[in-house]
Order: C-alpha cells, then structure tokens, then sequence
C-alpha cells in the first residue's frame, strides 16, 4: 500500500512538472508574440544616391526668398556646385565664407553655387527655415539657399555630411555628377588648405577636361533625420 502511495505521488509530481513547463513555454512565446506586436520599426538611414557619371534629375526647392528654385530656373548655367549644409553645424559654418568664395568666382564662369539644408529642424530648431533666413542675412549668402521639405532631395543625391559637395555638369543627357565629396583637405584653417578639391574639379571641366580626383570624403556632420 505504502509503494502505492509513493508511485501515485510520484505521478502526481511529473504531471505537475510538466504542466509548469507547457505555462512557462507558452508564457514566453505569448512574450515574444507581444513585443513582436509593440516592436517599433527603425527608420533606416541608408544612402543610396548618384556616383559620378550619373544623372542628377531636378528638384524643386523653397528659397530664403520664399521662391521656389529649380535647377532648370538657370538656362545659362555650365553646371552646379550643389552643396548639403545647415546653419548649425560647426563644419558647414567654418565652410560657410569658402562657399561664397566658390560662388563669387565661379557663378559668372557658369558654376553657381545651390545650398541645401538637408536637415529636420524639428530635432534641430536652429536648421529650422526660418533660421535659414536669419543665416543667410547676417553671411550674405549670395546663392539660393534652399529647405529640404521632407527631406526627399539628400538622399537621392547621397549626401551623408554638411557640407557635402555635389558638382553637376549640363550634358545632352541632363546635369551630369563630375565630382563628390569635400571642399578641400583643411575645415579647420583655409589659409592652410592644400588640396582644393572643389576647385580644381571645376578648373577641370572649364578646361573640358575630366577632373583628376573625383571623389573624396566629406567631413561634417551628419544629416540629422
């Protein structure tokens, strides 16, 4: 009787632990099944865009002059320094006099400068349009400085930094990329630069020649999304 006793308990003891185990497993797949559910999605902030030889189509932009811009608004224009900066971030502002210099010198050549800030002034009240204005007022900007609504045009070029440099040239087949990457190889002192990238690829191409060096890195900021 007392061998009985001990075998239904025993019994008892494995259903028990078995019925633990089914709660416990099924508690975790409901866990997992849950955060599934309430898992928020991660806003990719991968970069495709032009490399050179590709063609850059249109866009168009709201102006600091509450104009809409577009690249086709310059019928005369050989090409286009299209330039990714902000009004916030220290390497777009030690670049900022070097942008108007290119464009002082280049825009009566053919190659005016465009600007475009490409950041979301919600997480950056400073890039905000607004402040675009007051920017551009107190540098004398004297190209279209532009707002990314939606943030739609940077990642179609690619652009990664402010500033980041995109150089166009007006071709049979549209505004062809000829250059990407860094003004040149010193944010830190321009009476100490080097190598000017930007320059000497639109040297190049007012010569009809292909620049050398058609690709560097940008060195900036990273586009706040």
């Amino acid at each position: 009787m007392k061998t009985l006793r001990i075998a239904v308990l025993a019994s008892l003891l494995m259903m028990l632990s078995a019925c633990n185990q089914n709660t416990k497993k099924k508690s975790n797949k409901e866990v997992a099944q849950s955060n599934a559910v309430n898992a928020k999605p991660i806003k990719s902030t991968i970069v495709y865009g032009y490399k050179v030889g590709d063609i850059a189509t249109d866009f168009s932009l709201k102006n600091i002059d509450d104009t809409m811009v577009s690249l086709s608004d310059f019928p005369e224009a050989k090409g286009f320094i299209v330039t990714f900066t902000c009004n916030h971030c220290p390497y777009s502002v030690a670049y900022e006099d070097r942008i108007i210099a290119l464009d002082k010198k280049y825009k009566s050549q053919g190659y005016p400068v465009i600007a475009i800030n490409p950041n979301n002034p919600r997480n950056y009240p400073t890039d905000s349009f607004e402040n675009m204005k007051i920017r551009a007022k107190q540098k004398g900007f004297t190209f279209p400085y532009l707002f990314d609504d939606g943030q739609k045009i940077y990642p179609q070029y690619g652009a990664t930094k402010t500033p980041h440099i995109f150089l166009l040239q007006k071709t049979d087949d549209g505004n062809r990329v000829e250059y990407i990457g860094a003004i040149d190889d010193n944010v830190q002192n321009a009476n100490a630069v080097k190598r000017k990238f930007a320059e000497d690829a639109i040297d190049a191409l007012l010569a009809g020649k292909q620049p050398t060096i058609t690709y560097t890195k940008a060195i900036g900021c990273s586009i706040k999304i």
